[in-house]
């Protein structure tokens, strides 16, 4: 293997990424797994992290069940990222692009698609919660906070968010270690300035709620932290030396993901189960109600932890939806299509920020609804990854006709399944277009749309659990077959996207 000159350094000379879906070559891969902590720390040291509190609350279960759903949701989701995380070295392409290995080539397309939508949607999300903490935090200093605000923050928050995905692998890394430092002190000081509003005596009084909302929360912590990443954790890992360890891979992709959010969790937790008021404002605008039990003098500040750390994980999901982009069949430059994503990023925040005042209920139908699939693709790609026992073929993730076939109909039927069975067991109230959904609660015998267990969430469980059982049951013939092949040809045709 040849090293880079500036293996690990980061000294390289800022320019656009070439590298769309081509496989990242020896002399380009560089570092070591410990540099896998900064872009997903960057991602989420996030304000909202705080609010997840509420969100968790408001499942109607207490300050320690909040806490153990937290604590297992978001520690589990982002262990599933580091294992998905360790194909990116073995295979050196982005992680919709390896799961062409279970797919087949062309039959990648529709997990891609729905990879894109989820990243698209979780950068939209996050461009538009930028757009609001900023309008909020320049009202309470008077400085105006309509819709001419709003406006100015959102060209603002969009530029950054688009110039770091266009500009790609390097610049992002750049960016992630500074908003690593900067959100996490800044962080830390909020903590200190608002610790004199939690009464642990009003924490200790909220009710415990029953298995069934414990385990709802616990699925919405996993479906809006690893599981909103799952489908994007190899996109930076591929860029690693082959030799790289696969514990440390999975070990500081896990650590450097969870440790922000678990200790954010805690005090969002000690804040909304403080103040019935807080924790319901929240629900309108997660990051600009924090504003309000802040000194003036700290706005700016405050601000500016807020914005960096939700542009820190949009930049990450509009990296990678571009790519996601490219593995559904586009044939343009990663650039343009993470420019293409940008303006339709762009869009989505205009409606939630001008035109929609039920964030909460949409952003939960949005992870249910996504996380199915998703959660499903995970289980597929981790027990195909599973029994793999060599790295993969690279040039045949591109070959329609190579080892990993065109279109392979067992994963895709897993999945289709799994998400079928999923969706019937899930619902969303708050969301009028998800009214569907829930279809199965009834025949099953869980008490139907209204029942107990109808807002468990148990269908993202369930389709994790099946693509994952049914893949290691039922694809084990598949993947020696794969392996058993001869070597393939060098690619000698242009990667779509390269």
């Amino acid at each position: 293997m040849t090293d880079s000159p500036d293996r690990g350094s980061g000294t390289r000379q800022l320019q656009v990424e070439v590298h769309g879906l081509d496989v990242i070559g020896d002399a380009e891969r560089k570092g070591t797994p410990r540099m896998l902590f900064w872009p997903w720390f960057g991602a989420n040291v996030s304000i909202l992290g705080l609010s997840y509190g509420s969100f968790a609350l408001g499942f109607g279960i207490s300050f320690w069940q909040a806490l153990a759903a937290g604590v297992i949701g978001i520690v589990f989701s982002f262990l599933l990222c580091g294992f998905v995380a360790v194909a990116g070295k073995r295979g050196s392409a982005p992680t919709m692009v390896l799961s062409r290995a279970a797919y087949g080539v062309r039959g990648n397309r529709l997990p891609s698609v729905v990879s894109w939508m989820l990243t698209v949607g979780w950068e939209t999300v996050l461009t538009a919660l930028a757009t609001m903490a900023t309008a909020t935090v320049l009202d309470r200093l008077g400085w105006g906070g309509g819709t001419g605000t709003k406006v100015i923050a959102l060209i603002v928050v969009g530029a950054l968010v688009v110039i770091g995905g266009v500009m790609g692998f390097d610049l992002i890394m750049r960016l992630q270690t500074v908003i690593t430092v900067v959100t996490g002190v800044l962080t830390v000081v909020y903590i200190g300035l608002v610790a004199d509003h939690i009464h642990w005596s009003a924490v200790s009084a909220v009710p415990s709620g029953s298995a069934q909302e414990f385990i709802g929360a616990l699925v919405f912590m996993m479906t809006g932290f690893g599981l909103g990443w799952v489908n994007a954790a190899a996109d930076y890992s591929r860029y690693l030396p082959r030799d790289s360890s696969g514990r440390g891979v999975v070990g500081w992709t896990t650590f450097g993901a969870s440790v922000a959010p678990l200790l954010l969790l805690v005090f969002g937790l000690l804040l909304a189960g403080s103040s019935t008021e807080l924790n319901t404002a929240i629900a309108a605008d997660p990051i600009g109600a924090l504003t309000t039990i802040l000194p003036t003098w700290f706005l700016i500040p405050f601000a500016a932890v807020a914005v960096l750390g939700l542009v820190g994980g949009a930049v990450l999901d509009i990296y990678s939806s571009g790519l996601a982009l490219l593995a559904a069949g586009l044939r343009v430059p990663r650039y343009l299509a993470a420019l293409l994503d940008g303006v339709l990023m762009i869009a989505g925040s205009i409606y939630i920020v001008f035109l929609t005042d039920d964030f909460l209920g949409q952003f939960i139908g949005f992870l249910t609804t996504l996380g199915v699939p998703v959660a499903a693709w995970c289980g597929v790609m981790l027990a195909d990854l599973a029994l793999r026992r060599r790295d993969y073929d690279e040039a045949d993730l591109f070959r329609p006709r190579g080892r990993y076939g065109d279109v392979e109909p067992l994963p895709l039927v897993l999945t289709l399944a799994a998400t079928a069975i999923g969706w019937g067991l899930v619902t969303n109230t708050a969301a009028g277009w998800l009214e569907w959904q829930g279809y199965l609660l009834g025949p099953l015998g869980l008490g139907g749309k209204d029942g107990s267990w109808a807002y468990a969430n148990l269908g993202v469980l369930a389709a994790l659990a099946l693509g994952f059982l049914g893949t290691l049951a039922l694809g084990r013939s598949r993947v020696r077959t794969q392996e058993s092949a001869p070597p393939g040809r060098p690619l000698d045709v242009e990667v779509p996207g390269a």
